[in-house]
């Protein structure tokens, strides 16, 4: 565990989410200026201020860093060993039609292990956390409780939006469409990295998507908090995930985790 300027870096990932967090909270249900990225997607003005009041937490106290920023892109040395990941408003369809889904996301790559990382609700106060070992959950309060992942809700948040690297031979949607997932599961769809925090705390049984997630702003966090909690996270295949290409399996247990393995097998190749 980092400690610097008698800050953790896991404490810092806490306050840095906490402030993206309040600024999202602050602009909710404003009249917001977007900005086009690609492929129909955008940002809005509280993406952008949200990402900047994290970064000025992150630079204040660890100014060596190096950071990606989903708005501002990478800063810092290319081959850095410190890297922090930032996702300032991962749901931003949701926010921007006022539905309140997203996360705030903060994690920090050390070499080649996300060592601190931190998905903050701004709605509910509730910050996810870990410091690489342990993973707990803050909540307005300030109090701090473990997280306890469990498979009993049945319940699989599925990622439906592109990219999809493994189509035709594997898309999120046939997943759904197949016999054997709604025998044990019921999908739900939220739009926000949000859900994986959600494994760790045991208020999904899983969580599934395709697509490259190396340094990704979007699930470093989660992948983290789910890795600490103690479940069972892969890539579509059983690899180990982060190591390209290969989409995200995490889920509370190995049953569950295995039960989707298998249907995502059963997927053939080309499209239906």
């Amino acid at each position: 565990m980092s400690i610097i300027n008698g800050e953790t870096d896991a404490h810092l990932a806490v306050r840095a989410a906490q402030a993206g967090a309040a600024v999202v909270r602050g602009l909710h249900g404003s009249l917001l200026a977007r900005y086009d990225k690609s492929a129909g997607d955008f940002a809005t003005e509280a993406d952008v201020a949200a990402e900047r009041a994290i970064l000025d937490v992150l630079r204040a106290a660890r100014p060596a860093d190096a950071v990606t920023g989903e708005e501002s892109g990478r800063s810092g040395a290319a081959d850095a060993r410190r890297r922090w990941l930032v996702d300032p408003l991962c749901g931003t369809l949701n926010y921007a039609v006022r539905t309140m889904l997203v996360g705030v996301n903060v994690a920090l790559r050390d070499g080649d292990r996300v060592t601190a990382a931190a998905t903050a609700d701004p709605f509910s106060g509730e910050v996810f956390w870990t410091d690489g070992d342990t993973a707990r959950v803050r909540a307005g309060d300030g109090t701090d409780a473990p997280l306890t992942p469990t498979a009993r809700s049945a319940l699989v948040d599925v990622n439906l939006d592109p990219p999809f690297p493994h189509a035709p031979g594997f898309r999120a949607v046939h997943l759904l469409a197949d016999p054997g997932f709604a025998e044990r599961f019921r999908p739900r769809v939220i739009s926000s990295t949000l859900a994986v925090a959600w494994v760790a705390a045991g208020r999904r049984a899983a969580y599934v998507t395709d697509g490259d997630l190396r340094d990704s702003v979007h699930f470093a966090a989660g992948i983290a908090l789910c890795r600490a909690a103690g479940c069972t996270v892969t890539g579509l295949s059983g690899e180990p995930v982060l190591t390209g290409a290969d989409g995200l399996v995490a889920a509370a247990d190995t049953a569950t985790h295995a039960a989707l393995l298998e249907l995502v097998k059963n997927q053939t190749a080309g499209p239906r």
